[in-house]
């Protein structure tokens, strides 16, 4: 697979016009391919430079979100597997806040879309959603397109060490309440 990745991202360095398109394309596969986004965004940096690929990436983030928040509910067997995922992951009832998503976000290994839908869960309406995942996908764009090589080049121990501080950060700015409800409180016997 590295190799097939390799000579695509080889390939769209000669197409000059149609690299963009092709790189957004890329970013709209990315779950069928399995391609994780840190990837990605690295790879936009590599061949458009920080500034260039942080765009194309962020566009191409976004229109990952947005297809996302359409596609999930005509496949309900995909929307209950987020839910249980959710649930096993978080608090039943708890819900992250949009910044929470943003720095869980640049942990490589949570999943893109299991995000997405915890922004769906806060989100009233499509232009809320469509405003909080610009939020939460420009500090993943930006950052790894960036400085994405200094990334690439850390040793396990440091990725592991920098994740748990990303984790850290997001317990510090969490919501400092808990909601129960009536049933959940009092339990009745069967």
């Amino acid at each position: 697979m590295g190799e097939t990745a390799s000579a695509i991202f080889a390939w769209m360095e000669h197409q000059e016009a149609w690299a963009p398109l092709l790189f957004i394309g890329i970013h709209l596969l990315r779950p069928f391919l399995f391609l994780p986004v840190m990837l990605v965004c690295i790879t936009g940096g590599v061949l458009f430079g920080p500034i260039v690929g942080s765009a194309y990436s962020v566009v191409g983030t976004m229109l990952s979100s947005l297809l996302f928040y359409r596609t999930i509910r005509l496949v309900p067997s995909g929307l209950k597997k987020l839910r249980s995922l959710k649930e096993r992951w978080l608090n039943k009832h708890s819900h992250l806040t949009v910044k929470q998503v943003a720095i869980l976000r640049l942990i490589p290994f949570i999943h893109f879309h299991l995000l997405s839908y915890c922004l769906l869960e806060i989100s009233t309406d499509f232009k809320e959603y469509a405003k909080s995942s610009l939020f939460a996908n420009l500090p993943l764009a930006v950052i790894y397109t960036s400085i994405g090589q200094w990334i690439s080049l850390l040793s396990i121990p440091v990725m592991i060490l920098f994740s748990g501080g990303l984790i850290g950060l997001c317990f510090i700015i969490r919501k400092k309440y808990e909601v129960f409800l009536w049933r959940d409180f009092f339990q009745t016997s069967p």
